[in-house]
């Protein structure tokens, strides 16, 4: 699969599939099995996963579901993470949560997500957050390495400001494929940092994680989340009675770097609303009257 085809199966008209909660929804591996089927049936392709979900549990969760159904995993585009390391009673060895980009590290810690996935290959591997003591070279010769051995197909980064992201690709002989980013309604710094201008120029389709603003939308009492709310209220009946959600989402699709939003619910219901939002289209007007409340000000 080559970089065009990448940046099209990212830009298709729907989400990816967040798997962070998975452990919280207490599947029976049968169970993940239908549920997983459902999603791939409703025209899902990108499973988005990482090495620390679930207290270092999501992955082995997921890959109970793929051992035992093994067709799943040829209709999968999986992506996970790592570089990151936290306290947890799974890791004693941690004593501060902090990152760690080493070959040696990043090497381990692919070969472990293999093994708890049950599979031969990782098709997209990130770098999960900035890491002050980055050094690219390095961070290069384990994708290299990786890539030469057959057990990661492509790379790419999450969290990484331009500058890093720049960094990173100078020392690569393949392209990123991705920078998967927070973006939403409450969060619409990567739209004047720089972060979706650089996708756009390297055509490259950020993924958007926490898109409903981690559940602010709903519950928040703050000015903001007030009034982006009312807004996708009145943004939803005008496209004839779309939800808060679906509108929050359809925003986040609709910026030009082609942005792919990452739903994390386990209810299937809740992943055909955000299938739906992604074909939503919003006019300009919609589309800057939800920027204009998230910001509290009128545009310059």
């Amino acid at each position: 699969m080559n970089n065009y085809q990448i940046d099209n199966l990212l830009n298709y008209p729907a989400p990816a599939i967040g798997l962070w909660r998975i452990t919280d929804w207490k599947y029976s591996t049968a169970e993940q099995v239908k549920w997983t089927e459902q999603v791939l049936d409703m025209g899902a392709r990108v499973i988005d996963l990482a090495d620390i979900y679930g207290n270092y549990e999501a992955e082995a969760c997921f890959g109970n579901a793929l051992a035992a159904a093994p067709a799943l995993r040829d209709r999968i585009f999986l992506i996970t993470k790592c570089g990151m390391k936290l306290v947890s009673n799974k890791k004693p060895e941690h004593l501060i949560k902090h990152y760690d980009t080493s070959k040696a590290h990043i090497i381990a810690a692919a070969e472990q997500s293999l093994r708890h996935l049950h599979t031969d290959r990782i098709d997209l591997l990130l770098i999960h957050r900035p890491d002050p003591l980055m050094n690219a070279d390095e961070v290069a010769a384990a994708f290299i390495a990786l890539k030469s051995a057959g057990k990661v197909l492509h790379f790419g980064v999450s969290n990484f400001i331009p500058a890093q992201y720049e960094l990173l690709a100078s020392r690569l002989p393949f392209p990123l494929v991705t920078n998967q980013i927070e973006f939403s309604v409450l969060h619409t710094q990567p739209i004047f940092d720089g972060t979706l201008d650089q996708c756009q120029r390297l055509r490259v389709s950020p993924m958007a994680w926490s898109p409903l603003g981690g559940g602010r939308l709903f519950k928040s009492q703050d000015e903001q989340a007030i009034r982006v709310r009312a807004m996708l209220e009145t943004v939803g009946k005008e496209l004839g009675g779309l939800t808060v959600d679906q509108v929050a989402m359809a925003w986040v699709a609709a910026h030009p770097s082609r942005a792919v939003p990452i739903t994390g619910s386990g209810k299937i219901e809740n992943i055909q609303l955000a299938f739906d939002a992604c074909k939503v289209k919003l006019s300009r007007q919609q589309w800057f009257s939800i920027l204009a409340a998230s910001q509290g000000h009128e545009l310059p």
